[in-house]
């Protein structure tokens, strides 16, 4: 039987939804099909930052468009990416569960920095560039601005960053009537900068090299520039000054009058292009050159062929731990402990955790004491809330929230009504991961690297999953009293908690 060899990336935009199927043909990436829908997404929210009814079911519409091109495809060979409508949208868990009944397939919704990582690596797999430039990339999209910078041929971008401005909702703030004036457009164009002015002498610094844009509003830029017979295409200031002056004398959008230009995109140029010169001119760039690859690109290659996902998670972790000089020798026993708690779980039940869950069951045990620094009484907390506010390449934002939550209950008191919401995991696979968690600090709590991990064994209630019983060896608690003692006060925090039961047991 052969290996199911295509691959297929939709991106969920504040503007358009895009899918894109690759197929791999002898370690070659060929794309063999394409399909964009302008959905608008970001025009369906209101001044609470809800979707409206009529917006979620256009995308919903769309989705199930897609999902029949999708019939067959394995789940590991399809990834689904949401934007920035989707990441502040407070009734998003709607939309969510709409798209679940015609997408068989879990949505992604990714932050603002891993967004601009994402499109980092779309761009520089596609565009060959000198060993030693220092690499600039600028992504204007429905409702954010997302920019990277790297240097040589890393992959990784080291400065990325997402601001809240976008062609769609900038149409809505500075130009609801679709009319241009030069008074609307300087102000679009000074608030982008004023988006970005704590990143302007940082970004001088980097004495960028070759600068690229993506996505619709530079392709747009870029097309006009053709029209207007600049052969090569590149945006410097003096062209980009002229295409602005030309624009300015429409009237309304829906004037402007060039072949490139379709009737759908001169809904969002005007802002789009105001806000590519604030950024334009605000860094001082002298040359942009557009790219035809991005977001999806940079998926794409990351599900196919590049350094893979769980690789560039554990990169993420590691670098935490050295900056958050992590004691390493004990948290490589703890998460050695949740290995063989976890192994000996799974060989109880039937419930199948996914690889990637249980992965970040080992991150949050190599990292639930990046909070030292601050204090020990509230580690939980400060650990917590350094692994949700942190930039963490490689992981979306669930995942983000589901490792802040582990590390946030692995000790003291549990509430479990305050557990958040997640649509891609499911509520009875976070409980189990985090009372492994728990058992696997407990047990380290001594700190003892020597740990026999053989005088203790873990047995699963065959009616509750939730329900565990820790089966001691003898000869080790008269060894470890303080372990039977924590064990003791752990059943006391499991007490609290309906469902919730942990036995112990000496053989």
């Amino acid at each position: 039987m052969n290996k199911f060899d295509e691959y297929a990336v939709i991106d969920l935009g504040s503007n358009s939804f895009h899918m894109v199927i690759a197929r791999c043909i002898d370690g070659a990436t060929q794309i063999i099909y394409k399909n964009k829908k302008n959905i608008h997404l970001a025009t369906g929210l209101n001044e609470f930052y809800e979707l409206s009814e009529t917006s979620i079911k256009r995308g919903i519409e769309c989705l199930a468009l897609f999902a029949e091109r999708l019939n067959g495809f394995p789940m590991e060979n399809v990834r689904i990416v949401a934007t920035y409508t989707l990441r502040i949208a407070t009734n998003r868990h709607k939309f969510l569960a709409q798209a679940a009944k015609v997408l068989p397939y879990p949505i992604e919704i990714i932050s603002g920095q891993e967004e601009a990582r994402l499109i980092y690596l779309g761009t520089m797999t596609a565009e060959s560039t000198a060993e030693d430039d220092t690499k600039f990339v600028i992504d204007i999209g429905g409702g954010s601005t997302e920019i990277a910078i790297g240097r040589g041929n890393d992959l990784k971008p080291f400065i990325v960053a997402s601001r809240p401005m976008g062609c769609v909702t900038y149409t809505k703030q500075f130009f609801p009537q679709k009319t241009i004036d030069r008074y609307s457009f300087l102000r679009a164009k000074l608030a982008a900068e004023q988006q970005i002015e704590n990143l302007i002498t940082t970004i001088k610094r980097q004495n960028i090299s070759v600068a690229f844009g993506t996505s619709g509003t530079i392709k747009s830029i870029y097309k006009i520039l053709l029209d207007l017979g600049v052969s090569d295409g590149i945006i410097t200031p003096k062209r980009l000054d002229d295409l602005i002056s030309y624009i300015l004398e429409f009237k309304s959008f829906h004037e402007i009058d060039y072949p490139s230009l379709s009737e759908e995109r001169k809904n969002v140029f005007v802002s789009g292009l105001a806000i590519f010169s604030g950024v334009f001119n605000a860094l001082g760039l002298q040359e942009l050159q557009f790219s035809p690859c991005a977001l999806r690109e940079g998926v794409l290659y990351e599900l196919i062929d590049g350094p893979n996902y769980r690789d560039i998670r554990q990169t993420t972790a590691e670098s935490l731990s050295q900056h958050y000089n992590i004691d390493e020798r004990h948290a490589k026993q703890v998460v050695k402990t949740a290995k063989y708690l976890f192994s000996q779980w799974k060989t109880q039940t039937s419930t199948n955790i996914p690889q990637h869950l249980e992965s970040i069951l080992y991150w949050a045990a190599q990292l639930h004491e990046v909070g030292l620094k601050i204090n020990f009484s509230s580690i939980h907390k400060h650990s917590s809330y350094i692994l949700l506010n942190s930039n963490l390449p490689g992981f979306n934002e669930e995942q983000q929230l589901l490792l802040s939550t582990l590390v946030r209950y692995h000790r003291k008191s549990i509430n479990i009504d305050e557990l958040p919401y997640f649509s891609l995991f499911e509520y009875k696979h976070i409980i189990s991961l985090l009372q492994i968690l728990r058992l696997a600090v407990l047990f380290n709590n001594q700190r003892n690297n020597d740990l026999d991990l053989t005088a203790f064994r873990l047995k699963l209630n065959s009616d509750k999953l939730s329900k565990l019983t820790i089966e001691l060896n003898e000869k080790f608690v008269e060894n470890n009293k303080l372990i039977l003692l924590d064990l003791e006060q752990e059943q006391k925090y499991w007490k609290s908690v309906n469902d919730w039961k942990l036995s112990i047991e000496m053989f």
